[in-house]
């Protein structure tokens, strides 16, 4: 039986630097996009690229599949900023009507948001429930991560595949932002689409919290304002959900106690339609049935991955 050759020298120096330059790159590019005008399908291949390169650079392990991930959140956070980075170009295409009408039906004639905000207004505007809910929106830009560092710790074996879940609503839903850029409720009703008033209520409570650091934070986590349809916020709630019910009933109580309570909010405080809710619970519907179809796919991207893996390290 014949022994596997072993990959040349320069064969290796070049899968080992292309991958290297590949992965600085992920980094890099996004970052230096708006000074030098890197065109989005550069920009959008850059990031694309950083995962792809790690798995050839590191054999795999507990802590590649988190770095791996930790890339695509970082590809996923400066992909979806990106139809931002030119407003008057993107206004052009902004949709804003059809989510209105859609709520208008759903909430019996009034947007859901009006009809809540209505409901509570009596309610002190820096009070406990305006602040609980507030905080259930800003808890989001950590809840879906600790969730699967429980998985990670707890069930280890099921952290590729919840990982893998969360990345594919997150990836999915950055590309109908770029396809289909939609209008939040506190957005059309500022500038007189809804008919009604809409207020967005976090802002008050974000300046009353926070005081002077509020703007800083506002400006650091609200990089693309018309990023709402389909509610991702919602949709990655339920998907830590979901893989926290199959690991155990408590963690399984927990998030959907929180994917209830965000979904709730994110409708009160005028962030998201009820229709955005239902697209992004749409969504993880559409990864989880999807998943065993592209499976196949993936199957063969990993052997290509393991094949350039096993040139580069020898």
């Amino acid at each position: 039986m014949r022994r596997r050759s072993r990959p040349s020298s320069v064969l290796r120096l070049a899968v080992k630097g292309g991958a290297a330059a590949a992965l600085a790159a992920a980094v890099a590019v996004p970052l230096a996009r708006r000074r030098f005008k890197i065109h989005p399908t550069v920009t959008v291949a850059a990031c694309a690229g950083g995962p792809l390169a790690l798995a050839v650079l590191t054999p795999r392990t507990k802590k590649r599949d988190v770095a791996l991930f930790s890339l695509q959140m970082w590809a996923f956070t400066m992909a979806h900023e990106i139809p931002f980075d030119d407003p008057e170009r993107l206004r052009e295409r902004l949709k804003s009507r059809y989510p209105i009408a859609l709520d208008r039906r759903i909430g019996g004639g009034s947007l859901p948001n009006a009809r809540l905000q209505r409901a509570f207004r009596h309610l002190p505007r820096n009070g406990a429930f305006n602040r609980t809910l507030a905080w259930a929106h800003w808890v989001w830009f950590f809840e879906p991560y600790l969730a699967l560092a429980l998985i990670l710790v707890r069930h280890g074996e099921r952290f590729p595949s919840s990982a893998r879940k969360l990345a594919a609503v997150f990836d999915i839903g950055c590309l109908v932002y770029f396809a289909v850029p939609t209008a939040p409720p506190w957005w059309s009703s500022e500038h007189g689409l809804t008919g009604e008033e809409v207020e967005r209520v976090m802002v008050e409570v974000g300046e009353q919290t926070w005081g002077p650091a509020w703007e800083r934070l506002f400006r650091t986590f609200d990089g693309n304002p018309w990023a709402a349809m389909p509610s991702l916020h919602f949709a990655t709630a339920v998907t830590a959900a979901l893989f926290l019910s199959e690991a155990g009933k408590v963690e399984g109580a927990l998030g959907w106690g929180y994917a209830g309570t965000l979904g709730f909010a994110l409708v009160y405080l005028g962030e998201h339609y009820v229709t955005d809710l239902i697209a992004g619970a749409a969504l993880v519907a559409l990864v989880r049935r999807g998943e065993p179809l592209v499976e196949p796919l993936v199957e063969g991207v990993n052997r290509g991955l393991r094949h350039l893996e096993r040139i580069a390290t020898g």
